[in-house]
């Protein structure tokens, strides 16, 4: 069975969670990956059957039949969906995945503390993407595209 759509349970009031799935977003050309704000007011994570708090420590996605992917597995079927998978393919060698999986753990529990620290650098990131996409042109023409979902 297919991996896609995925759909991304992520986190938007984490600033550097938003960053990523904003660069997800933008490259999501084939529509393989949907997306939702566990973090609106909207959400009710009795959709998923998984309690807040979990969806809320660690990413998830959703794969088409209903199976949970979580942690580092999920930005691995999200880099290939946008045609990136060989940048994160390291992440799931057996040798490395435990370290990697490790890492992501501990990213995950400090994400706040290191957003706060790195706010100033991801607005000015966030910035450049926008304004680089904003630029991008394809035959003759350029278009700003008005929906990132």
């Amino acid at each position: 069975m297919s991996n896609y759509p995925l759909t991304l349970l992520y986190d938007e009031s984490c600033p550097l969670c938003k960053l990523e799935i904003d660069n997800l977003r933008a490259r999501n050309e084939k529509n393989l990956l949907r997306f939702v704000d566990i973090s609106g007011k909207d959400f009710d994570p009795r959709t998923y059957g998984i309690p807040q708090a979990e969806l809320m420590r660690i990413i998830h996605a959703i794969k088409p039949d209903n199976s949970i992917v979580t942690g580092v597995a999920v930005f691995r079927l999200a880099y290939e969906a946008i045609g990136l998978g060989w940048i994160i393919a390291p992440t799931g060698w057996p040798l490395l995945k435990p370290l990697f999986d490790w890492l992501y753990l501990r990213f995950a529990d400090n994400r706040y503390r290191l957003s706060n620290r790195a706010t100033g650098y991801l607005f000015e990131m966030a910035a450049r993407r926008a304004e680089k996409r904003s630029r991008r042109c394809k035959n003759d023409q350029c278009e700003v595209k008005q929906d990132m979902q």
